[in-house]
């Protein structure tokens, strides 16, 4: 089936959700009447670029932010180089994410996934990405700043969906986040439910805790407490020494198949797997095929884990980024993973090829 259809059912099933949840409020449906049709007319967008050759990916991901309040155990911004104290005064500002915005409203892309670092430290960022109503920007955060101003905000704009990021049960999360963070997830889950805001939770699953996070029990007990979307994403093994965290090709295939029996289990749930569902789609979404990376810095990479580039947002447009011989030979890296039937992070399989591509630049 077509990649494009693919990405249109997905995000029918995250705004469907978000119809779901907020049929109670007169204002809240008043938000989500508005903001389904602009989905549509992105799409349509969209649509016509692939008409004239040119393929337009629904998402973006912009890590907005090189700086983070904690120190999790195998964070790949962190062994990837790009979190670090030493790269704030690097970091694009607001004018280059703007720009960046305004050019993606332009083609189309409907969701741009806000990420960093932690993405809360740039507030100014947060809070311009708010005024673009016709995307949706998911926060990816450790949700430790999350105060009354970002609450205030949540509500008011809900187009900005904060993502929180958890490992399963408290004792998994604290030993991977630091002592006590679950209890501050906790109270923020809870501060969001009142208030009827849509979140979700991002799970990165490990070897350590797959059998709790792929437990009934565990996901009923996360839509009780208001989430409305959840994202297994795997653990890529960026930092040495953490190779014991990744899942076996048998753990991978226990994460789909209960993936999809709590699909079906749990309608009115958003589940996403990454990268598991890209074999849905014919492999590898990076590099524009259905996503592809901004690190703080304006880097045009291929995916956060693969954090390669030869363009720069700063002074590039993401039509130049999308249409670059080195993503489109990037792409040709994750036909080729999706047609062998590899499964799990195709880029990360062919570390070496995407390495030699960037020396003989």
């Amino acid at each position: 089936m077509d990649i494009n259809v693919h990405m249109e059912r997905g995000i029918a099933t995250i705004l469907q959700t978000a119809a779901r949840f907020y049929l109670k409020d007169k204002n809240e449906r008043r938000f989500i009447t508005k903001f389904i049709p602009t989905m549509q007319a992105s799409a349509k967008i969209r649509n016509d670029y692939e008409q004239a050759g040119v393929h337009i990916p629904p998402f973006l991901i912009a890590s907005v932010a090189s700086q983070c309040n904690l120190y999790c155990t195998g964070c790949y911004a962190r062994a990837g180089g790009i979190c670090d104290t030493t790269m704030a005064k690097m970091e694009m500002n607001t004018e280059n994410w703007n720009r960046i915005f305004c050019e993606a409203a332009d083609l189309g892309i409907s969701f741009i996934l806000l990420a960093g670092g932690e993405p809360l430290l740039r507030r100014e960022i947060v809070e311009l990405a708010s005024n673009f109503t016709n995307i949706a920007f998911p926060v990816f955060t450790n949700g430790t700043l999350i105060d009354a101003e970002y609450i205030n905000l949540f509500d008011q704009r809900r187009n900005i969906i904060p993502v929180l990021s958890s490992e399963g049960n408290s004792k998994e999360t604290d030993l991977r986040r630091g002592l006590g963070i679950s209890t501050k997830i906790e109270k923020v889950m809870e501060e969001l439910r009142q208030r009827n805001i849509l979140f979700g939770t991002s799970i990165t699953v490990t070897k350590n805790n797959l059998d709790t996070v792929i437990s009934r029990e565990y996901v009923s007990t996360l839509q009780q407490k208001g989430c409305g979307i959840l994202f297994y994403v795997e653990y890529v093994p960026v930092e040495k020494g953490t190779e014991n965290l990744v899942l076996s090709k048998n753990d991978a295939v226990m994460l789909d198949e209960n993936i999809h029996k709590l699909k079906c289990d749990l309608k009115n749930m958003s589940l996403i797997s990454f990268p598991g569902d890209e074999k849905y789609m014919g492999g590898c979404l990076a590099a524009g095929r259905g996503f592809f990376h901004i690190n703080p810095l304006g880097n045009a990479e291929p995916c956060p884990f693969s954090p390669y580039s030869e363009l720069n947002l700063k002074t590039t447009s993401i039509i130049e980024v999308l249409q670059s011989p080195f993503f489109e030979k990037i792409r040709l890296i994750g036909k080729h993973e999706a047609e062998n039937k590899q499964g799990g992070c195709a880029l990360l399989q062919h570390k070496w090829e995407v390495e030699k591509l960037i020396e003989v630049r």
